[in-house]
């Protein structure tokens, strides 16, 4: 089908890649409605990708080898041991995978929308209204705008999602991500070429190299835990939310500061604590998954169709896989209900298998933890096979095959 006019809701990694597909598909009229007024670059968090999914994603068309990323071959897995600096490995495995980071991945990408689509930054879009005849969008000064059909790529919070379904929100799984970047790559383990899990009693810490944007690294990680009870915290949580630099709490950083030193070998606890306060954030964990990844002329991408918990590491992935379905779904069909039904048919599963996966891993690696320090090597693959319950092992970090779609 060619031709028609597209809004895309969400100028991110999602939002670029849907861009990219309608444009391939053959879209004649593109509308990118991105909120954010500053650059989307200087988000630096991590991103992995596992090598078999970037060869698939290359393939389409949707990565490229000039992307920059870091290499990573193995993931240890430890428990602190005394004063041992490292602390002590309870589990080593292969782990080929691509780190990259979120704000130059998404520079690639918006570099590759073409320059036919319109790009609006700093344009909010409070709300959605289909009929019979397209969409109706709806921005915050009032302005209405009309199209063909519209995607939601505006991630959790999603406004596309909520016209298509009221009140279907992400679900608070209970537990936070405190997240952060730092400057200070320097002793790194394997000259930084090592994944790094650090248990402790009722969570985990990933740490691992990503490229900087300036030629150079940053050390990316990511604290699953429960936070304390704390007043007026909670609320702030169970509704899907972020809290950036500047808004955390300081009984929540000085909890999970202490847990830190408690827990953590003397060098990753170094590295954590030592992490500039502007580049951590708190991130709460959120469940999410829909009916329907598309309606009569609204379809979802990415975050806002489906949420799975971060420890797949599939979040970015997810979506690029989600654009290259709708692409493939457009290619194919010859109307708009052909289109979205093939979409749907192609992602709406795999999106509702990821987000159950994710929780089981989610319950084994932090709501659920198994005493780390009892753990050797065949206590901790017996311990790995279980909680993965047969599903394909690629798929614990970095996304399902795009041709198990």
């Amino acid at each position: 089908m060619r031709g028609g006019s597209v809004a895309v809701v969400g100028g991110s990694i999602a939002g670029c890649a849907a861009a990219l597909a309608a444009s391939r598909g053959g879209a004649e009229r593109i509308t990118v409605f991105e909120r954010a007024d500053a650059r989307l670059r200087d988000r630096g968090v991590g991103i992995g990708v596992h090598d078999a999914r970037y060869a698939e994603l290359r393939d389409a068309g949707y990565m490229a080898d000039e992307m920059p990323w870091a290499p990573l071959n193995r993931r240890v897995w430890s428990v602190r041991d005394g004063d041992a600096e490292h602390g002590r490995a309870i589990g080593i495995q292969p782990f080929p995978f691509r780190a990259y980071n979120w704000g130059s991945l998404w520079s690639e990408l918006r570099r590759r929308v073409p320059e036919t689509a319109t790009y609006r930054a700093g344009a909010k879009v409070e709300a959605v209204e289909q009929d019979a005849e397209g969409v109706t969008v709806r921005l915050a000064d009032g302005a209405p705008e009309r199209f063909d059909l519209v995607i939601g790529a505006d991630g959790y919070r999603s406004v596309v999602r909520e016209a298509m379904y009221p009140g279907t929100g992400a679900a608070y799984a209970g537990y936070i991500g405190w997240r952060g970047t730092s400057p200070d790559v320097s002793g790194l383990p394997s000259d930084g070429l090592d994944a790094h899990n650090i248990t402790f009693p009722g969570g985990h810490c990933m740490a691992y190299r990503i490229p900087d944007g300036s030629g150079g690294h940053r050390l990316n990680w990511v604290l699953y835990t429960a936070p304390p009870r704390i007043d007026g915290l909670h609320p702030d949580l169970r509704t899907p939310t972020s809290l950036p630099p500047g808004r955390l709490n300081a009984e929540l950083t000085e909890h999970l500061r202490a847990l830190v030193a408690e827990h953590f070998p003397p060098f990753w606890a170094a590295k954590l604590l030592s992490t500039p306060a502007e580049t951590t954030f708190i991130q709460p964990i959120y469940d999410l998954d829909v009916p329907h990844y598309a309606t009569d002329r609204m379809v979802l991408i990415g975050d806002a169709a489906s949420v799975a918990r971060p420890h797949l590491g599939a979040g970015s992935v997810k979506a690029l896989q989600d654009a290259t379905a709708l692409e493939a779904a457009w290619v194919a069909g010859d109307s708009w209900k052909e289109i979205l039904e093939g979409y749907h048919a192609a992602r709406g599963p795999v999106g509702t298998a990821m987000v159950g996966l994710a929780r089981r891993m989610g319950s084994a690696q932090v709501e659920e933890t198994p005493d780390w320090s009892a753990m050797g090597q065949a206590e901790f693959d017996a311990w790995w096979q279980e909680q993965n319950n047969g599903s394909d092992r690629r798929s614990g970090f970095g996304g399902h095959s795009l041709k198990s779609s």
